[in-house]
């Protein structure tokens, strides 16, 4: 109803603004950060879009090839990223394990936090995971944690007006969480599925996309498509300053395509995933959502759904956070 609306919007509002450190960034094309790029004199758009044209149809642009260099020290699990930045601290993946009490399934999920998650979001989730029998092991994204550098307060460089950044950002995301699952692998655990929150998702999604392994895909908060959360949504008001007035979101989308689900869907035909939004999120807006389940429903995809009473941000208070708490791991 209209009052239930006006409640969660107000509410949503509210808990945006208890942090005061969001920083409009200016807009950069991020050339810099593009591998291989080879542009020459075009203009920047243009050297941005064949760049990203070249992404969608390499088959390897998601492939982050072996590593042997896994050190597990208690539950802390580090090992070399696949995508090299030009910060140290970020080139060092950190992962927290959580093992479940040896059953005959051997089963594990890799748990990819929201935006902005710090060193302790999402470990009850895996907690639980662990408790009901599936191992966990939780990812920290590229600049979060200890991967951020000191100059930032927020893991402004995963999501920001820099777009080549951007891109190359998510990927190594995905770089990481492939190799994280690859561990998982040679942990001897043969049923493994992914989790993610918010941008986790979309990671998630695309790691799905990618990782043959993968047979499971909890989605909590999802979009087709990367470029249009930013510019719509309620958490990301501050980037879409940095890009309003440089580009229009139609550029922005194709831009931003390789990091977004929307062109991988024919790749997640043999994955069964859990599709879940928030019926007042102003952060993922709900048309997105809905749009992304239809294209399941089109191609006849496995998926359940799922719809929480809530919004964006108050799926994590509680009494929300316990529900859908429950709905992911029940699905697990």
């Amino acid at each position: 109803s209209a009052m239930f609306t006006r409640f969660f919007h107000a509410w949503e509002r509210r808990l945006l603004a208890v942090d005061t450190n969001r920083t409009v960034r200016p807009f950069e094309w991020g050339l810099d950060w593009l591998d291989g790029e080879t542009g020459g004199h075009a203009p920047p758009p243009d050297r941005l879009q064949a760049w990203s044209a070249a992404a969608l149809s390499a088959s390897d642009w998601f492939e982050p090839g072996p590593c042997d260099d896994y050190a597990l020290q208690g539950d802390r699990l580090t090992f070399p990223s696949a995508l090299v930045t030009p910060h140290q601290c970020n080139n060092t993946v950190q992962a927290r394990y959580f093992p479940a009490p040896q059953t005959g399934r051997r089963r594990a999920t890799l748990v990819l936090p929201q935006w902005n998650a710090d060193a302790d979001g999402h470990v009850g989730l895996c907690q639980l995971l662990a408790r009901v029998g599936i191992s966990a092991l939780r990812l920290s994204l590229p600049y979060h944690d200890t991967r951020m550098p000191p100059e930032l307060q927020r893991a402004d460089y995963i999501v920001s007006p820099n777009l080549g950044r951007t891109l190359q950002v998510n990927r190594q995301a995905v770089l990481d969480a492939r190799r994280a699952i690859a561990w998982l692998r040679d942990q001897g655990y043969h049923d493994i599925g992914i989790l993610g929150t918010s941008l986790g998702s979309c990671l998630a999604a695309l790691t799905a996309a990618h990782e043959p392994i993968v047979k499971t895909a909890a989605l909590n908060h999802i979009s087709p498509f990367f470029a249009d959360v930013v510019w719509e949504g309620l958490s990301t008001a501050h980037v879409r300053a940095g890009l309003e007035g440089a580009i229009q979101l139609d550029l922005l989308r194709e831009l931003w395509l390789p990091i977004s689900p929307q062109p991988y869907m024919d790749r997640l035909q043999d994955t069964m995933a859990l599709l879940v939004y928030a019926r007042y999120d102003l952060s993922f807006p709900v048309p997105l959502s809905r749009r992304l389940i239809e294209e399941f429903r089109q191609r006849g995809m496995p998926h359940q759904v799922a719809v929480l009473p809530c919004g964006h941000y108050t799926t994590g208070k509680a009494p929300f956070k316990w529900l859908d708490g429950y709905v992911l791991v029940q699905f697990l």
